[in-house]
Formats: structure tokens, C-alpha cells, sequence
């Protein structure tokens, strides 16, 4: 139930994030653990246009948690 409820707060209305993270999610999900998943609620408690500037590289999230999750997210090996 959990994992569908983050799916679900992965779609952000703005295509680019809705791949980024639905992608990554579905993948990482399944093997994270609760304080992982802790950060990821974090960074979907975001305001939309703060999460797109962290998640299209155009700022630097201050949390080193959430920066770490960000830059996992962003990298090509996330796909």
C-alpha cells in the first residue's frame, strides 16, 4: 500500500519530473529501506518548482540526504 501511495505522489504534473521520479521509484522501491523511503517522502513534500530545480540539475538541495537521493535519481544508471 505504501509503495502505490509514493508512486502515486511521484506524479507531479510536469512530464520530466513524472519520468525522473516514476522511474526511479519503481525501481528503488522494492529494496529501500524505511529511512531511505523517510528522504524520498521528504523530497516529494517539496513545492513543484523546487523539486524541478533540484531534479534538472538547476539548484542544489541544502539536505545532504536529499541532495544524495537527487543526484542518485539524476544519474544515468537510475534508468
Amino acid at each position: 500500500m505504501e509503495a502505490r501511495r509514493l508512486l502515486w505522489r511521484c506524479r507531479r504534473g510536469m512530464k520530466e519530473l513524472d519520468v525522473l521520479l516514476e522511474r526511479y521509484v519503481r525501481s528503488w522501491l522494492p529494496e529501500a529501506s524505511s529511512q531511505e523511503r523517510q528522504v524520498l517522502v521528504r523530497l516529494l513534500d517539496l513545492p513543484d518548482p523546487l523539486l524541478a530545480d533540484y531534479l534538472l540539475g538547476h539548484a542544489t538541495a541544502i539536505d545532504p540526504a536529499v541532495a544524495s537521493l537527487v543526484a542518485a535519481i539524476r544519474s544515468p544508471q537510475a534508468v
